[in-house]
């Protein structure tokens, strides 16, 4: 996005991409998407911002819904079975990767090496939510008197906020980014009706312990308290669908991640998967599909229409808000906790992957599942770390990578190794 659209079309400037970008990164939900969604607005308002958001998700959505159903049908099917197996060992060197590419642009500082840090032994070893790590980590922003040492990484603080924009969308706030007290209260009211009509509805007339109520109260809590990105937002998803509803098992995340991973969109479109099926093993009077259908595309809604609304209502007092310095330390604290939040990420699929069984340790205040060592799966391992040989040694691109990792596993179970 940012070659293309800073660039290549000259749409935004430097300065109001990275503006951008900083206020979606302290949003809560998939910043790709509200990033989307902020520059279809700025340049052409509302149905501006509709069309570059929905658009955005659109292909990820048929595709992961395609995908759910072949899953859900033929899931255990030993071919398929062995495809995901392979796909689970290349989407953890992915995920690795990833951990390395966000430390290496964010944390140039040793206070902020130490956030990271302090966030994973936090979420980790004493499941300290997430919520809280994230809050916490923006008050340290906040209140930091080291800012520009320690808190603005890429020295780009109040010098570059006052750069004149070369692009088509000049210094100047357009007219519809204004802030405006009564825009603010017609949309707030839109986007909320739109957004949390559905939810009520459904705990009207099912009830609280229904398999959708249960989807659109969870994936809209989720949607106002992750941050920091899809990686980010898939540790909390993952800790309560395998956890705590018992949706999923932690190989199924895994799989589902796959999924997104190889598809068109932003990895987040795994809730969908997720919510998919977790009503197609609770479909309650409907069939199996038909629920599963329905509830992958709530999950889908009331994950992204929240999206909207940030932007929508906010946009207009972040855009009056460039070069605020204090923001600017919010968002490099909470960048850096969110590393550590990722690695955490990493490594509760690396211990899913491959291990077969961990044991729950419980010793307060210490709360983590260790990796019960006679359970490894050397095949899983082998192929793990033959993935993160080809993207770190050899630069193989996503892609190739999963592609290869599928056939492996295909071949695995041919030769009767798996």
């Amino acid at each position: 996005m940012h070659r293309i659209l800073v660039g290549e079309k000259r749409w935004v400037s430097e300065e109001r991409f990275l503006h951008a970008l900083n206020y979606c990164m302290l949003l809560p939900g998939p910043e790709a998407q509200q990033l989307a969604t902020y520059i279809g607005w700025l340049m052409h308002r509302t149905l501006g911002g509709i069309m570059a958001g929905g658009l955005f998700i659109l292909p990820g959505i048929i595709c992961i819904m395609g995908l759910s159903y072949i899953y859900a049908l033929w899931g255990q099917v030993p071919i398929i079975t062995a495809i995901f197996f392979g796909l689970k060992a290349a989407v953890l060197a992915i995920v690795i990767e990833a951990v390395i590419r966000i430390g290496r642009t964010t944390l140039n500082s040793r206070v902020l090496l130490a956030l990271a840090a302090a966030a994973f032994i936090s979420i980790f070893f004493f499941a300290v939510p997430f919520p809280i790590i994230i809050l916490t980590a923006a008050l340290l922003g906040l209140a930091s008197n080291f800012y520009v040492a320690a808190f603005d990484p890429g020295g780009r603080s109040s010098e570059a906020s006052h750069r004149v924009d070369e692009s088509l969308i000049g210094d100047e706030v357009p007219e519809h980014a204004r802030p405006s007290t009564r825009r603010a209260l017609s949309v707030s009211a839109l986007w909320l009706f739109l957004w949390l009509f559905p939810v009520v509805a459904l705990l009207v007339t099912l009830g609280t312990q229904n398999v959708f109520s249960q989807i659109a109260i969870f994936f809209s809590k989720m949607a106002m308290v992750t941050f920091g990105g899809a990686y980010a937002v898939l540790a909390y998803v993952a800790q309560q669908a395998v956890q705590h509803y018992g949706w999923l098992k932690p190989g199924e995340m895994l799989d589902g991640l796959g999924m997104a991973e190889t598809t068109p969109g932003p990895l987040i479109m795994v809730l969908q998967f997720v919510g998919f099926m977790a009503a197609f093993r609770n479909p309650g009077t409907l069939s199996p599909l038909l629920a599963a259908t329905l509830g992958g595309l709530l999950a889908t809604w009331v994950t992204f229409a929240p999206c909207f609304l940030w932007i929508f209502l906010g946009g207009p007092f972040v855009e009056k808000l460039r070069g605020f310095d204090a923001l600017n330390a919010a968002l490099s604290a909470i960048t850096a906790a969110v590393v550590g939040v990722v690695l955490n990420l990493a490594i509760w699929f690396a211990i899913h992957t491959i291990f077969g069984a961990t044991v729950p340790i419980r010793a307060w205040p210490l709360a983590f599942d260790a990796p019960v060592p006679s359970s490894l799966d050397p095949w899983a391992l082998g192929l793990s770390l033959a993935a993160a040989v080809a993207i770190f040694r050899f630069k193989a691109g996503m892609i190739p990578t999963l592609v290869s990792c599928c056939a492996a596993g295909m071949v695995l179970h041919l030769t009767g190794a798996i």
